[in-house]
């Protein structure tokens, strides 16, 4: 009888800036893209299916109990795994080299225990198994060649072949140490330079410390938002400073169900919230490179602007389904490449106006050819945004006047005038002003509900939605206003499931949840800014904590979280949730940083 996978939030983060891969609490590898996020050239496939790749090293024995942590401030994990034997801990890092390296140090603390390893690489998703060749000497050097494709591995001890992957035993006695090097290069390039694991452990903790207590603003949960940063980093491209919105693809919204998405690609609706989280963090060279990494990837003819790119800008992401791959929890299909990519979706339009924006605002590197995209766009958007598109929930079904983008088509009007009358920008700064107006008093008439006394999730739908929490954060309205209070009073009303903050509605099950997906972890973020914009901060604590409550051991966040299972689902971890954390942080703590004032334009005047 075939095991049940691993829960999505047995799993840790370790990464190189390059790539990362996913550690479970058993001491597997099971998800690993070389040389890149996006990468084709997987060594592991997907969570819980060890016959398309893992890479496990664990006690022989059975294991009594198992604890783990990242070494502070870092991505280097350690396990510990204790036995009738005695214990041992797995130290699992990427260095950060020019080679895509990943490093395994088995470490020995009590007694003397018996370990295993078992090695199943296989390249392309799962579907092809390479050549394998090895050494027999000590150390051993083990080759695995497909195609393209190469990885290394060095260790001392004794591997052998066995049905098609390699394993080998070995024992690790107290105060000694057994490592592992796998390095990733192409085929046809000479070997990888050896390295010295005790050497690079100590040069990768240096750097990760180092970035990590850079940060400039304290909160009041400095551990969770510094977990968040660093995972933040980690989703960061570094060759080019783009974010992936997380490292997997098809982790479901929901376990055997449809919702299967890939997420190894960067949102344009991710750009005002994560500069804001950097900057106020102090971290303004990664800022900087996410702001550039936007002009570059928006350059060209803005009619063809898309809502999300490559790490490197690529506009090309064909969705593709792998009929091969089981999926996590039987979740099918599993995808590559994102058919949203050629939505329309307004809101981003609105996203991408107030990260340069608040890039002018913070000093960013500025340039002429920013403006130049900025205005383009604007322009561009005098003539759409009256259609309607697919939303910031990229709807896979009829288009519709969403609220949500309306008002951030307003945003990205609003910021325009903004730039051009605060840093002298040439614009037609008397036309926007009019269409400013015009968007305005449309979403006003036509979003709000007077019966129901709050806006709602779409031009004459009676439903109401999560993202409405952003119209007091991106200074559409005050906190303030009466239609701002109704809707923050009948979102907590109808939405909120368990204490989290559902996206919307569809058809309700029994126990009040929509079918297909838990709660977006995000949603619940923007609602305890929403608490301390009204002023409730004891209850913006409350939600705060129990939110922080819901990561894992080693506090890490996926996309959403399942109330009913007690569950983490979707893709992981999700910048997008460590971003919201991040925010949220700074507003609820007694900072002088509070980004819902600031991206929020409380002092700017409303239009």
């Amino acid at each position: 009888m075939q095991q049940p996978p691993p829960a999505i939030s047995d799993y840790a983060l370790i990464g190189d800036l390059h790539t990362a891969a996913l550690v479970s609490r058993s001491g597997s590898i099971d998800w690993l893209c070389w040389p890149r996020f996006d990468s084709g050239a997987c060594f592991a496939a997907l969570l819980g299916n060890p016959q398309h790749g893992r890479w496990l090293i664990a006690p022989a024995a059975d294991v009594v109990r198992t604890t783990r942590r990242y070494r502070p401030g870092t991505l280097i994990l350690e396990t510990d795994f204790e036995t009738d034997e005695g214990s041992v801990t797995v130290v699992d890092f990427m260095p950060r080299d020019a080679a895509s390296s990943l490093v395994r140090i088995v470490v020995g603390r009590t007694g003397r225990v018996a370990m295993r390893t078992q090695l199943i690489v296989r390249f392309d998703y799962g579907s092809i198994v390479p050549w394998v060749t090895q050494n027999h000497e000590t150390p051993c050097e083990l080759q695995a060649i497909a195609g393209p494709d190469r990885v290394t591995l060095r260790t001392p001890v004794a591997l052998r072949g066995e049905d098609l992957t390699t394993v080998g035993e070995f024992h690790v006695a107290a105060r000694k140490s057994v490592p592992f090097v796998m390095t990733y290069r192409q085929s046809h390039l000479s070997r990888p330079a050896v390295i010295d694991p005790a050497q690079a452990l100590s040069e990768t903790e240096d750097f990760w410390t180092q970035w990590s207590g850079r940060c400039a603003h304290k909160s009041d949960w400095p551990e969770a938002v510094t977990r968040s940063l660093v995972t933040l980093k980690a989703l960061i491209y570094e060759p080019t400073g783009g974010i992936v919105a997380a490292p997997t693809t098809s982790l479901p919204e929901l376990p055997a169900g449809k919702r299967n998405w890939d997420y190894r690609y960067c949102w344009l609706r991710d750009a005002a919230f994560t500069l804001l989280a950097l900057m106020d963090a102090g971290y303004f060279e990664e800022a900087n490179a996410w702001h550039e990494w936007l002009l570059r990837a928006l350059a060209g003819n803005p009619a063809q602007a898309q809502i999300m790119y490559g790490i490197a800008g690529e506009r090309r992401l064909v969705e593709l389904e792998l009929p091969w791959l089981p999926g996590y929890a039987a979740s099918r299909p599993v995808r590559i490449g994102n058919a949203a990519s050629a939505q329309l979706q307004l809101d981003v339009f609105g996203e991408v106006a107030d990260a340069l924006h608040l890039a002018r605002r913070g000093k960013l590197a500025s340039s002429e050819t920013g403006w130049a995209v900025q205005r383009a766009l604007t322009v561009h958007l005098e003539s759409i945004w009256y259609e309607p598109d697919h939303g910031i929930w990229e709807v896979r079904g009829p288009p519709q006047h969403f609220t949500h983008s309306k008002v951030m088509a307003w945003v990205a009007v609003d910021r325009a005038i903004k730039a051009a009358e605060r840093y002298d920008l040439e614009g037609p700064i008397d036309r926007w002003r009019d269409l400013r107006r015009r968007i305005h008093a449309d979403v006003c008439a036509k979003g709000f509900d007077e019966n129901r006394g709050s806006f709602v999730q779409a031009y004459g739908s009676q439903q109401l939605d999560a993202s409405l929490l952003l119209i007091p954060l991106v200074g559409f309205l005050p906190a303030s206003d009466a239609r701002v209070r109704g809707t923050l009073e009948a979102i907590g009303r109808e939405l909120i499931v368990n204490g989290l903050v559902l996206r919307y509605r569809t058809a309700d099950t029994d126990d009040g949840m929509p079918p297909g997906e838990g709660a977006f972890l995000a949603c619940s973020f923007w609602y305890v800014d929403n608490l301390v914009l009204a002023g409730q901060h004891a209850e913006a604590r409350q939600m705060f904590e129990r939110l922080l409550a819901l990561r894992n051991d080693v506090g890490l966040l996926a996309e959403e979280y399942d109330p009913r299972s007690g569950q983490q689902l979707g893709n992981f971890p999700q910048a997008f949730s460590h971003v919201a954390l991040i925010v949220s942080a700074y507003n609820v703590s007694a900072s002088e940083v509070r980004p819902a004032e600031q991206r929020g334009a409380a002092n700017e005047g409303h239009s």
